[in-house]
């Protein structure tokens, strides 16, 4: 057999290899997934068993990704960070500055009481570097589209991303104490994108 085939014919060495590596991060996009939804919905009493579970793999392989428990919260919200972040960058280049910074807003708020949650979990104090790098990149998005958005008259000139975040974080938090009826929430959150706009 010609070494060709074994490299690169049907079932090779390097076929097989990636699809290991494809299975591998699709794996753990599922656990990711999962641990969001897991922990965003159960808090304290979500459990690594019911991510495995969710995510359709075994406890095993969500700890060969993840050794710790800490270490897959950790990484789920820097997944969340970074999908928002990849929204905001999609917003920015398919519609008009103010909407594309209402869209994200919503999101932002919506999904801010899983993310609070999942910070909740981690010991006080010790959130690592990638979080807060991926936390960072998305802030930088945000401001982005805010500036956007206020250079074109649709928000207000004096609205900062202190202010936005601030809004967020007290919708999130009220919504991570006591969750309101979606309708609820829809409608707090069009008061407070009301309150923004030039």
């Amino acid at each position: 057999m010609a070494a060709a085939e074994l490299v690169d014919g049907p079932g090779g060495p390097e076929m097989r290899e990636g699809m290991v590596r494809r299975n591998a991060a699709a794996n753990r996009e599922r656990i990711l997934a999962a641990a969001q939804a897991v922990f965003g919905e159960q808090g304290a009493t979500g459990s690594t068993e019911e991510v495995a579970r969710r995510a359709d793999v075994g406890i095993a392989t969500v700890f060969r990704h993840f050794p710790t428990k800490d270490a897959l919260i950790e990484a789920a919200l820097v997944c969340h960070f970074e999908r928002l972040a990849e929204q905001a960058a999609a917003l920015a280049t398919a519609k008009e500055p103010g909407e594309a910074l209402r869209e994200l807003l919503r999101t932002m708020i919506e999904s801010g009481a899983t993310k609070l949650t999942l910070a909740s979990r981690l010991p006080a104090g010790e959130i690592g570097p990638e979080v807060d790098a991926a936390a960072g990149r998305l802030r930088a998005t945000v401001a982005d589209l805010l500036d956007r958005a206020i250079s074109a008259g649709v928000v207000r000139s004096e609205v900062s991303v202190d202010e936005v975040y601030l809004l967020i974080r007290g919708l999130s938090q009220a919504c991570a104490t006591a969750p309101p009826a979606p309708e609820t929430l829809r409608r707090a959150t069009a008061v407070v994108l009301a309150g923004l706009t030039a």
